[in-house]
């Protein structure tokens, strides 16, 4: 009887601490151009980023901004190729290259790159608020284990 007691408190110890583990963690990786972010098993773009930190405003707000920065960065980036992969493919199919608009394209990358950066810089910042957030909830969560005697015996866990 006192294994069985001893043993059901240390299991109700054990899911009560399991509680504080948080799966909603955001954890982002660097891949070529940028991170991937991923919750779980998941992997996260954008717009699922942005709906996932709606809960959080402070995180939401950067989030916003970033991806608002992520877009004119990637316009900046199409825009950019183009500019420079057009006189490229008119060189190598042997017609008449128009070396300024390739110019004028390496121009508007060179302007996309630092977009892009700060584009990743709070990418990171918004996740990292999210996170914070998530970690202070719980913490604030503290269950207490209670021996009770009332009409018997027991075990009483109040969240």
């Amino acid at each position: 009887m006192k294994h069985l007691v001893l043993f059901l408190s240390f299991s109700v110890l054990l899911l009560a601490c399991s509680f504080g583990q948080s799966e909603g963690e955001i954890t982002s990786k660097k891949v070529f151009g940028g991170y991937t972010f991923s919750q779980g098993d998941k992997t996260l773009t954008i717009n699922q980023l942005l709906s996932t930190m709606k809960e959080n405003p402070e995180a939401y707000d950067l989030m916003k901004s970033a991806k608002s920065t992520t877009d004119a960065a990637n316009v900046l980036g199409v825009i950019g190729g183009f500019m420079i992969g057009w006189p490229l493919g008119s060189a190598i199919g042997g017609g008449e290259p128009n070396w300024a608009l390739a110019g004028i394209g390496a121009g508007v990358l060179a302007v996309g790159i630092p977009v892009s950066i700060s584009a990743n810089r709070k990418l990171l910042n918004a996740v990292d608020r999210y996170n914070q957030g998530l970690e202070n909830t719980s913490m604030n969560y503290s269950p207490k284990l209670n021996l009770t005697f009332g009409n018997g015996f027991g075990l009483a866990l109040n969240f």
